[in-house]
């Protein structure tokens, strides 16, 4: 069985009505048309898992459960599964769902088309925009976008000005997709829209395009559109373009915005601006920020503009009542390249948190302060986590006085990469460092 059809097995068998789950069906008789059949009629949040398993080869992830209701069987078959070109048959089933009144289907058929990746279909598909139906040039943009397809660029192009605005904003994202930077003036024409779906298409695509003249078009949007996903984007897209000319208008944001996605993305933008003058922003952020989403960002941000100033903050910081926001403060110190321990972080050693600790040890580790050796070598004999342990003996190594008595105590661990590190201190010898060393990024993307 191909891993197409395992996976058209898995999702047409998850789909059917209980009672008919309890009866087999050959998988010779399930293909491409029974699972799209199989997708009319159900609901969205089925489907929306559905077409987000035939993009990922399957449901769930490695920490899944060994016993779950779809059967160990079929898990295993969905783990080994990869994506393989349709047959013409197939093809033609898929584009032809293009057009069906049914969404499930509409969304099933299209990412089946785009999760494909063959540029043969491209121009079947892309023939679809000339539909009179709004929802089968809608879907057909999709599968387009998901196929990458630079051919069909300027047949997308030509429906960026459709009476549809989901047509228009599918449009706009699709560009994105295909990078077509050629379209990127006709895309920005879009930022005026209406609709505030086809303004934050435009916003992205021209974020992935690259696109620096629309800068301040964009930076404008972040401080005035009514519609709170629009100004999201836009610090993305002004942070992703590493446009330091918008960052007026993410400081702003992060100061000022009623929402809390738009000012961790002003945050996280501000770090990709390499905006040292908006520190200030992210401390009173750090600081104050009533989302503690906001506070790790700029955390997160602090440590990537590496402004020595803001160490007393970070160090604050470590006090917060997030585990998050302090393991990600204790990263930030890390990076600043300090000569001295601060005592918040030496403290936070003993935290409650193994994240923190963590953190922390990877921090006095990089900082290489010997004055911290004694408490990071009482931290090292009451720590109980393996991962915490090896962090903890790296950043005696680094501060030039490991402690032989804390470190012999790690030669009865269970944990042989601990055992392994062990001996090399004591050998005197130096990595190479197990991981995970902590190196936390954000999660504000679109």
């Amino acid at each position: 069985m191909t891993p197409v059809r395992s996976m058209l097995l898995l999702l047409s068998w998850a789909m059917l009505p209980a009672e008919t789950q309890l009866t087999p069906v050959p998988s010779a008789s399930l293909g491409i048309a029974d699972l799209l059949a199989a997708g009319r009629g159900v609901s969205p949040a089925l489907c929306t898992l559905a077409a987000d398993g035939i993009v990922s080869g399957r449901w769930g992830g490695g920490g899944s459960p060994p016993a779950q209701p779809l059967g160990v069987d079929a898990r295993r078959r969905i783990r080994s599964m990869g994506v393989t070109r349709l047959s013409l048959e197939e093809s033609r089933v898929a584009i032809s769902s293009l057009g069906a009144s049914d969404p499930c289907e509409r969304q099933l058929a299209a990412t089946l088309l785009g999760s494909a990746r063959d540029e043969s279909l491209a121009g079947p598909v892309g023939r679809r925009l000339s539909s009179s139906s709004p929802a089968e040039r809608a879907a057909a943009l999709v599968a387009l976008g998901m196929m990458r397809a630079p051919s069909q660029a300027d047949a997308i192009v030509a429906v960026l000005k459709d009476a549809s605005a989901e047509v228009r904003a599918n449009a706009a994202w699709a560009i994105g997709r295909t990078e077509a930077r050629r379209a990127a003036p006709a895309v920005a024409a879009l930022l005026k829209d209406g609709e505030p779906v086809v303004r934050g298409a435009s916003v992205a695509a021209l974020g992935r395009l690259e696109h620096r003249q629309s800068t301040e078009a964009i930076a404008r949007l972040l401080g005035t559109d009514p519609d709170t996903e629009v100004r999201r984007l836009s610090a993305w897209a002004i942070g992703a373009m590493n446009q330091l000319p918008g960052a007026l208008a993410l400081a702003a944001a992060l100061e000022n915005d009623r929402d809390p996605g738009v000012r961790e993305m002003a945050a996280w933008g501000l770090a990709e601006t390499k905006a040292l003058q908006g520190s200030g922003g992210l401390v009173d952020a750090l600081l104050g920020d009533q989302s503690a989403a906001v506070r790790e960002t700029s955390a997160w941000a602090l440590g990537e503009l590496r402004v020595r100033a803001t160490a007393v903050a970070l160090g604050q910081a470590l006090a917060d009542k997030d585990e998050h926001v302090r393991a990600t403060a204790a990263w930030a110190l890390g990076q600043m390249d300090l000569r001295r321990a601060p005592a918040a972080l030496v403290k936070v050693m003993t935290d409650v948190d193994e994240g923190v600790r963590l953190a922390a040890s990877w921090a006095l580790s990089q900082i290489g302060d010997p004055e911290a050796a004694p408490s990071v070598s009482r931290a090292l004999k009451a720590e109980t986590h393996d991962h915490v342990r090896q962090a903890q003996v790296r950043a005696l190594l680094k501060s030039g006085k490991p402690a032989a008595n804390a470190i012999e105590g790690l030669l009865d661990s269970k944990d042989a990469k601990t055992r392994e590190l062990a001996v090399r201190a004591l050998s005197g010898r130096s990595g190479p460092w197990p991981w995970p060393w902590p190196q936390p990024r954000p999660r504000p993307f679109p």
